[in-house]
Parts: structure tokens; sequence; C-alpha cells
């Protein structure tokens, strides 16, 4: 086992230099990222994640230049050659090499990056649920592109750990209206509802939000409400969980120093976390195209 990249063309350990000092992505953030969790050696979730993939890529105006088939096999020669069966694939494209200005060349080639990783799932997170800072959003408004410029998570996140919190759940002030975490979608259970925030540029649109949304909660018989939600209607939940590729549904316990509730991981979220598991497991059977 052993972590690998992939570079434009070619398998490369992942300590090798390869980004050229004038590569867009190093030095303007101009391209855009996925991840995807790999379980006993198959990808999860691929088509969604392509898809949202090439949108990204749409609403940069980054020219397609690679087929998905392409892709897909660069994630499973990865998956093989560094013997890594459960883990999380990353990969980015950015816009490409040009000298640096601000406007983007009319005719670039893009650069394509692939990561892969052994990073278990936080099943301790799970069980046991995590304390989230409550952090003032002050990212971009296009927070639903997954473009590489992720500075305002980064600081999200560091101030985060000052406060002894696993993750930085963050509110927009002026609008007194909670989004998303630094790197997952967020949920509340109240009055036998999940609510979330609605899907438009305030956050990135996840793919186990939207399996959650569209899959377990219907099987369930569990109304979603898009709306946005204040930080007391959150203090004041019954239930709050996070959701994203590499954790699946990872319980918020507590906010800041207010406990959610009794402070225990909640009912709802625990039966929407076995469904999860579960789908992906029937997902995962499936044979592949």
């Amino acid at each position: 086992m052993k972590e690998l990249a992939y570079y434009d063309g070619a398998f490369l350990p992942l300590d090798t230099y390869a980004v050229h000092l004038e590569d867009r992505g190093f030095q303007f953030g101009d391209g855009v990222f996925e991840t995807i969790r790999v379980y006993g050696g198959k990808c999860f979730a691929l088509e969604e994640h392509l898809e949202r993939y090439r949108r990204s890529m749409r609403e940069l105006a980054i020219p397609i230049t690679d087929a998905d088939a392409e892709l897909v096999g660069v994630f499973y020669e990865l998956i093989e050659k560094a013997e890594i069966t459960d883990g999380v694939i990353y990969f980015q494209l950015t816009r490409g090499t040009s000298p640096r200005a601000y406007l983007p060349p009319k005719i670039n080639l893009p650069h394509l990056s692939v990561v892969i990783r052994d990073i278990p799932i936080h099943t301790d997170w799970q069980e046991t649920g995590i304390r989230a800072a409550l952090v003032e959003d002050l990212r971009w408004l296009r927070c639903d592109i997954a473009s590489l410029n992720l500075l305002g998570s980064v600081l999200a996140a560091e101030e985060a750990r000052k406060k002894n919190a696993k993750k930085a759940l963050f509110f927009r002030k002026e609008k007194n209206s909670v989004t998303e975490g630094e790197d997952a979608n967020f949920f509340v259970v109240k009055d036998e509802v999940l609510w979330t925030h609605p899907a438009n540029e305030m956050i990135l649109n996840g793919v186990t939000r939207a399996i959650v949304k569209e899959k377990l909660a219907p099987a369930l018989g569990l109304t979603v409400v898009e709306k946005t939600l204040s930080p007391d209607f959150v203090k004041g939940a019954e239930e709050a969980f996070f959701t994203n590729t590499a954790d699946e549904i990872v319980p918020m316990t507590m906010l800041d120093r207010d406990a959610i509730a009794d402070g225990a991981p909640g009912e709802t979220t625990k039966k929407l976390l076995a469904a999860y598991k579960e789908y992906v497991k029937e997902e995962l059977a499936k044979p592949m195209e």
C-alpha cells in the first residue's frame, strides 16, 4: 500500500514536484476539484461526482479535454497501483499554465492531477458525535462551485481548532443564517423534519447531501425542508449532523458551548447513518458498467 499520484498522463510518487510555477491553479486557485470515496476497491457514486465536477468546469468556463471513461480508468489504475482498496481519491483540474495575468488565455490546456490516500472514516465521530464552532462565513458568493479557492474554509478550520472543535459551522452574519460546515453540508432534525440550507450559491451541494435528501429520507418517511436556518434554530434542534464524502454522516452534538438536545447522537441521525451504509453496500454490489 502506498500513496500515489497522477499528473497529466503519468503516475508518480506523491512527493514528486510536478506543478509548473505559472500553473493558474497554483497562482490563482483557478480550477475545480472533486473527492470520491473508495470502498472495497470500488469508487462510490462516481456518476454523481463526475456530474458535479463537469458542472463546476462549465461554471468556470474550463474546457473539457478528457472523457469520463478516461478519468474512471485513471481512478481504477491508481487503486490497483497503490493497492488501496479503502480510501479517498482527490482530483483537480486547473485552467493550465500561462504567464501570470488575471484575464485567462482564450486557449489553454488544463492540467489534471489525481491523488489516492488511505484515509479511514471517522467512525469514532459517527458513534459519539462532535463539537462544532460557529464561524462567520466570509467566503465568496459562488460556494456552489467546487473551486480551488478554499482559503475561507482553511481559516474557519483553524478557528474551530482554536475553540477545541472538530469542525466549523459557517453562518452569514448579514442574513443570520447557518450555511454549511467547512467541508460538509449540514442538517438539523426538529419536529420530525430534516432541515437544511437551500442548494443555492451559498453552499456546495454535496453528493452525500443529495443521497440523504433524495434517497434515504423518503425511504425512512422523513420530510426534508430546504430553508435558511438561524443559529438559535440550530441550537434548539433535536439533532444535527454533517454530511460529506469522506466521513459519510457525522452527528454534531455540541455547537460552541451549547449541547444539541441531550448532547448525544440522536435516533434519526443513527437511522440515517445505518441506511447510508446499507445504501453504499447495495450500490457497490451492482455490476460496473
